[in-house]
Order: structure tokens, then sequence, then C-alpha cells
């Protein structure tokens, strides 16, 4: 397994010139992030990512975590030290008010450093992720006496934090939800139920772990609208605030995985002797509500998560094909002798399309990380909500289609390898395994797909969708017109992909009116369309950056030069497939359930 440099000269070019880092920094509550402060946050996040972080991703992989003797889940020899060393730094707060111990920086700037670890180590860096959502959740709906006591010390990292959904028979139906919250008579509640796949849901890192648990009232009507929201300690704090008695909150069992091994994903059993203590969170029956917060939050983490490790899996594989020699490349003419499978065509197409749409992702994931800041910071209200709206419409096509890519890449690593990528002695496997959970949990891809046609397109009758399209054509015109060869063809691809998405948008909201089943068969179809619209439209932003900075004269023409080429190849290899999957959208939705059940398995 290769190591892993964090690409810091491709993550500034994006916060620059694609996200506008210094616009985001300008926002109220940004003050300290000047561009001197943003380096050199940048400059230790990749320290951390490639000497802390990267060196336990194999050994998180082979050893995994276990449980012990007494019910504790046991991380990964070296990932104690590793904890400490974000808590020292105070990284888990990056994002957080002052006023919490927070460094009350921009999400947009979290969103790099989070990449970096998440590349590193992503069985790793989900407990941070984690824990940065149930932050979010306490400090906007939580009590005073809540936020005062958990706050300063889930933002520090000396407590972590955990969202307990799924349940055995609830998956993604919330309303069938079973653990209950019985009132003590003392402001608490008596908690119980069990809880499954809980991401870091018991470990040895912390001294605490505060756990986020959606369970129902006694006289909670039925459905989602029944469920509430309480933060349930794994031990109970005492008068000072340190940990005290243990609640009833255990560990039943860790699963086994295909992938993130060094992750415990635990079984929780609540209150088996009466109840786990619980506080509520906000008002009753508005837990779901409430836990949208962190879901919102993890769909773009998870999305993130994609890019993470695809930019992984691709320097891994770009690693090996410079140095693993097989044959004379056809066409070769640097000499007599052999030369890496770098310069085989086909393995260079395969490398291209790993690099080509991982600057996809980057760009299109930073530029919403900087449309939730500004949709929080922003002084004026319209801005704020316009800044709203995009955010919810990109995060299901960020979350879906960019961890499919990522997948998909990470697969593209294993072939790059031939043999090899099959051996795990080599990594790439690994990166495969650990990538193939990302289009699962927090909202599979089929969700992200009913949440984008349901609530984003279909309840505005595609307004927000039609005006980011239209934004996006109209880049795809200017570019059309470049004298620029790379230019003028990237801009003709994205423009006619614009116009294809809009047709199946305009079949979307005829065939919603009349069959239910019509959209939600083509959702994904359209997720993924519109993922790589998405992308074009990065690559091209990027394109027309670096050409205008060439022609200004920058010196560094090694990088800029290859951001027209780069997003050319993508015009070319990927934006053609919308037109297809413009046509599966339209004519091919009625034939997905079209046998029936019997025929099925006949």
């Amino acid at each position: 397994m290769t190591g892993y440099a964090p690409p810091l000269k491709e993550i500034r070019f994006v916060l620059d010139h694609l996200a506008g880092m210094a616009e985001v920094a300008a926002l109220p509550g940004f003050g300290d992030a000047t561009p001197d402060l943003v380096d050199s946050i940048l400059d230790e996040a990749a320290r951390i990512a490639g000497n802390t972080l990267a060196p336990l991703n194999r050994a998180g992989d082979t050893q995994g975590a276990r449980l012990d003797e007494t019910g504790t889940a046991r991380t990964t020899e070296g990932w104690n030290a590793a904890w400490r060393t974000l808590v020292e730094g105070g990284w888990n707060g990056l994002p957080f008010e002052p006023e919490h111990g927070g460094m009350g920086l921009p999400n947009l700037l979290n969103t790099a450093v989070q990449e970096m670890w998440h590349s590193a180590n992503m069985a790793f860096a989900l407990c941070p992720m984690l824990t940065q959502g149930a932050v979010n959740a306490v400090r906007l709906y939580g009590s005073d006496a809540l936020k005062a006591l958990y706050l300063p010390r889930m933002v520090s990292g000396e407590w972590t934090g955990t969202m307990n959904i799924t349940e055995p028979q609830a998956g993604s139906d919330l309303a069938a939800t079973r653990s209950r919250a019985v009132p003590a008579g003392d402001g608490t509640y008596r908690v119980t139920g069990q809880k499954i796949f809980i991401t870091y849901g018991d470990h040895d890192l912390t001294e605490n772990i505060v756990h986020l648990v959606l369970a129902r009232l006694p006289d909670a009507p039925a459905g989602v609208k029944g469920i509430s929201l309480f933060v349930v300690p794994k031990f109970l704090p005492d008068a000072d605030g340190n940990p005290g008695a243990r609640n009833q909150v255990n560990c039943v069992s860790l699963e086994h995985k295909l992938g993130i091994h060094g992750s415990p994903t635990a079984v929780l059993s609540f209150g088996d002797e009466g109840g786990a203590t619980g506080w509520l969170v906000g008002e009753p029956n508005r837990g779901l509500e409430y836990m949208f917060t962190m879901m919102n939050h993890a769909r773009l983490a998870v999305a993130l998560q994609g890019l993470s490790i695809a930019e992984r899996a691709y320097q891994q594989a770009l690693a090996y094909a410079r140095e693993r020699v097989q044959g004379r490349p056809v066409g070769w003419t640097g000499g007599q002798g052999s030369a890496g499978i770098l310069h085989h065509p086909d393995v260079r197409r395969l490398l291209m399309g790993m690099k080509s749409r991982i600057e996809a992702m980057r760009g299109l994931l930073y530029t919403a990380a900087a449309a939730v800041d500004t949709a929080h910071q922003h002084p004026d209200a319209g801005t704020r909500q316009r800044a709203g709206l995009l955010v919810d419409l990109l995060t299901p096509i960020a979350k879906g289609w960019c961890t499919e890519t990522g997948q998909e890449i990470a697969s593209h690593g294993v072939q790059v390898h031939g043999g090899m990528g099959f051996i795990e002695e080599t990594g790439a496997a690994q990166h495969l395994r650990d990538a193939r959970i990302t289009t699962i949990y927090e909202g599979t891809t089929a969700i992200q797909a009913n949440d984008l046609i349901g609530r984003k397109i279909l309840r505005d009758g595609g307004a927000a969708l039609r005006a980011l399209l239209e934004e996006i054509a109209a880049l795809g015109r200017e570019l059309a017109g470049s004298p620029d060869d790379s230019l003028r063809v990237t801009g003709a691809a994205l423009a006619e992909s614009c116009a294809q998405a809009g047709e199946a948008v305009a079949w979307l909201l005829t065939a919603g009116a009349g069959d239910a089943r019509a959209p939600a068969a083509a959702s994904v179809n359209l997720l993924e369309l519109l993922g790589l619209v998405a992308g074009g439209w990065q690559l091209a932003r990027a394109a027309r950056v670096a050409a205008a900075r060439l022609e200004a004269g920058d010196p560094d023409t090694a990088f800029l030069s290859a951001k027209p080429l780069t997003a050319r190849f993508f015009a070319e290899h990927f934006l053609p497939r919308v037109d297809a999957l413009r046509a599966t959208v339209v004519a091919g939705s009625s034939s997905v359930m079209a046998l029936t059940e019997e025929q099925l398995f006949a």
C-alpha cells in the first residue's frame, strides 16, 4: 500500500477559484479566517493526514475493532494516540463557535480538512465526522443546560457523539421505530430499546460517548410524527460534569463488515434494567426533524468520503502504473526498452477517468460547502435563502453521485493493478471494500434519488433545478464561443447536456402527475444524469479560471494547462452518457415494473 500525499495545490485551487474562500471568509463570524491562517491549517491538517492517520489505515483494516470481556470496543493500536493529536489541536472544533470552544472557522475549510482525513483513514475519520454532526444537533435544538454540559466537551473531542436511528425492524422506514422513552418525573426519561449499525457506538478513544437516540414517548402519535430525540450518555455526568455512574447503555456486539474494519459498528441495547437515563432534545415529537440536522450534515460528509476514497485509490493506481513495467505500449516512442503501464492507452483512459471525476467531485462538494456557510452566515436574507435552496438541491445529487462514482473509481484502481489489485497486500482492495458502504449509509442512493425527485424537484415544479441548469448552460454557451479548442468542445457539450437534462426533468414533471411509480423508477438514473452535468459544470469553471490565469502570465503552466484538457476529457467521455440517461429516464421507466412477481421467479 502506498502512502497518502494530500493534494494541497488542487485543494487550494478549488477553495480559492471555485468555492470562493475569500468571499466566505468575509462573511460575519469568520474574521479569523485570514489567508495565512487558512494556509497554516491546511498545511498542518495535511501533515496529520499523511504522517499520523494514513500509516494507521492498513492496521485498522487488518486488526479491526474488537469487543473485550468487559463489553468495551477496543480500537486499533495507535488510534488512541491519533485521537489525542486531534483533541490537543482542537481540530474537532474547527467549524464551531468560540463560545463553545471552537475555532469559529468556515465549514468550507472544515470540508477541506475532512477530505484529507477521510482519504488518509476513512474508518478513523468517521468518529470526528459523526461527533460534529451530533454537536450541530445539540447546539441548534438542545436546552441551555444541555448545551452548557455537553457542547464544550464534544466540541473539544473529549467526548464523542453518535446518532442512533436504525433498529432491526426500522431501517429507512422510521415509522416502525419501537424504542421508547418514559418520563421519570425528574426531568429525565427512561429510554429502552435496541439500535443497530451505530458507528462508534462504543470505543476506547474518549472517557464518554454521547448518544443521540430516536424514541417514542408514551402518548406519541403514530408514524414518524411521533418520534422524539434524546441525549443518552454512556456515563452519567456528575455534579462537576465529569463521567460518573455507568448508564444503561450496553454494546451487545460489533458487526463483522466488508470494509471500514477499524470503525466499531455497534449493536446497542438501552435500558436492560429498567431504562437508560436520557434528556429530551427540543420539543416532543420533533425528533426526526432534529435528527435530519445530523443526517444532512452526514450526507454531505459521506459524499466527501466518495471523493476521499477515490483520491486515495487514484494516488495508489497512479504510483503503481508508473512503476509497473509490462511490455511495450502501442505507439511507444520513448526508446527501445519497455515502459510503465502508465503509457498504455487503456490504462491512461482509466487514470484520466479517475482524475477528471475526482476534480469534478471536489469542485461540486466545495461549492456545496461554501453554500452552507452562505446560507447560515450571510447578512442578506434573500442571499441566505438562495444558498439554502442550492444546498438542498445539491445534497442528494452530491451524496448519490459522489459515492457511486467513488466506488467505481476504487474499482478502477483495482483494475489498474491487474491481478495484483486482487491481492490484499497491495491495499487497492481495501479502498474498494471501504468505498462500498458509502452508497448505503446515511441513505442509500435510491433514497437520495427519491428525495431529489420528491422534495427537490416535484415540490417546486422543478423551479430551483431549472434555474441551476440555466446557469450551467449559460457557462456552456460562453465557453462554446471560445477560440480555445478544449474550452469550445467542453462548452458545447455542457450546453447540450443541460438541454438533455431539461428534457428529462420535463418528462418527470408530467409523468409524476399520472403514475407515482414512474418517477421513482427513473429517479436513480436522473440523479446520475444530474451528477454528470454538475461535475461537468465544475470542470468547465476550473478550465475557464485556468485559461484566464495562463493568459495573464501565471507561470504554473503544467498545472493550469491540464485543467482545460481534463475538462475536455470529461466532456468527451462522460457527458455523452447524459443523453443515454435521458433516453432511459424518458423511455425506460415503464419497463422497470413490467414483469409480475411470478415472472421474476420464473
